[in-house]
């Protein structure tokens, strides 16, 4: 069943979008203490970069890169599931157990029903919460500070991308690429008439692993990137191709520069009330 372009776009949106509000805020993990620093933060814009060209020209990229998130991904989901998500309970066995036969639902829908939309929308539910994963252990060895212009960067590399025309052809040989037997591609995200890119949903969740500690900020950055992108994509009108890490990054620059505005604003606040109260 074909799904027209809006509701396809409304729903990988509302899926990235969701990505940013998953994370819980980044632990601090021992094993993991003595590999912190900021060279972390060239991964977001190096995983785009890299797999680009590599896919131009080195030949079966697409797919080795479609086979590693066949075996990648249901992992790194369960895992969401278990630990990298927000939730109320902790983790226990019986939340373990939950998300190990909530992920093996999730990948059975995307291979019986692979052709249709609900083997594409648990597909893309799979790589999203891999992603959350991934954003979480990321912001567990990036500073704050610098993970932000990995993002920025990421989205820059993207934009830069689509407007050479480097990025059209390796992502459609990377969509193209499947796996045997009808397995579900986890390597980039299909819904109806729409497809997004991994990255897209890797940047969102390193958004909101980054913003995970102020929970009030971490949702103002969900919807903000809801809108963004939603607003961008009206660009659809007239070309093919969007860089969809922009919304991202776009709704980052809008929380940093509100957070300044009221930093600058509260000094004369303070300024105007102790004067009066001394008197």
């Amino acid at each position: 069943m074909a799904l027209p372009f809006l509701p396809s776009d409304a729903g990988l949106l509302a899926l990235q979008a969701g990505v940013v509000a998953a994370p819980r805020a980044a632990p601090r993990i021992p094993v993991l203490e003595r590999l912190r620093g900021p060279a972390w933060a060239i991964v977001p814009v190096a995983s785009i970069v890299l797999v680009v060209f590599a896919i131009r020209f080195v030949s079966d990229t697409a797919t080795g890169l479609t086979y590693l998130a066949l075996v990648a991904v249901p992992p790194l989901a369960a895992a969401a599931l278990a630990w990298a998500v927000r939730g109320r309970t902790p983790v226990s066995r019986e939340r373990v157990a939950w998300s190990v036969a909530a992920t093996a639902a999730l990948f059975a829908v995307a291979w019986i029903w692979h052709k249709s939309l609900a083997g594409g929308a648990a597909a893309a539910v799979l790589s999203a919460l891999s992603c959350v994963t991934l954003g979480v252990l990321l912001a567990a060895v990036a500073p704050p500070g610098w993970l932000k212009l990995g993002i920025l960067a990421m989205a820059a590399a993207d934009t830069w991308l689509v407007v050479s025309d480097l990025l059209q052809s390796p992502n459609a040989t990377l969509v193209a690429a499947h796996p045997i037997g009808g397995l579900p591609q986890l390597q980039s995200e299909i819904f109806g008439t729409v497809s997004m890119g991994y990255g897209d949903l890797f940047v969102a969740a390193l958004l909101g692993a980054v913003l995970a500690t102020g929970r009030r900020r971490q949702l103002s950055a969900a919807v903000l990137t809801l809108a963004i992108a939603a607003v961008f994509d009206l660009l659809f009108l007239t070309v093919s191709e969007l860089p969809a890490t922009v919304p991202v990054a776009l709704a980052l620059i809008v929380l940093e520069l509100r957070e300044r505005v009221s930093a600058a604003r509260r000094p004369s606040l303070r300024a105007d009330v102790i004067p009066r109260q001394a008197r």
